[in-house]
């Protein structure tokens, strides 16, 4: 069963990362789309700079779960994935707080909420078991 548990982990969050490099990539080569898959859509009038600042944060934040689990690094991918959760939380609620939101964009934030609490805490209180 601890096998499986750690097999999952790896998996969810390998993806995730990568998820995030892509969604991060994606909101600086098609801002208007990927504003739109988060789900809320602005008026920018050329100016793409929240979608730019979206971006990046995703990229960066993709960039150190792969880093740290390349690394072998998991009490400290466990940290960043726990304290990482506001992310995910806080983009559910600018969502949700957002004129037209679908249940389709609310879903895909929580699951990710989902994704760094479980995957953030397995890696606390798992690290040691995983490097042996």
């Amino acid at each position: 069963m601890k096998r499986l548990q750690q097999k999952t982990s790896f998996w969810f969050s390998l993806i995730s990362g990568i998820g995030l490099l892509y969604i991060g990539i994606r909101f600086f080569i098609n801002p208007v789309g990927a504003e739109i898959d988060y789900g809320i859509r602005t008026v920018t009038n050329g100016d793409f700079s929240f979608q730019y600042i979206k971006g990046i944060r995703d990229f960066f934040f993709g960039l150190i779960i792969t880093l740290l689990l390349w690394k072998k690094q998991f009490f400290a991918l466990g940290v960043i994935l726990v304290l990482g959760t506001i992310i995910p939380a806080t983009d559910f609620f600018v969502v949700l707080s957002h004129p037209g939101s679908t249940a389709g964009h609310l879903v895909s934030h929580l699951i990710a909420v989902i994704i760094c609490l479980s995957c953030g805490f397995y890696y606390l209180q798992n690290h040691k078991l995983i490097l042996s």
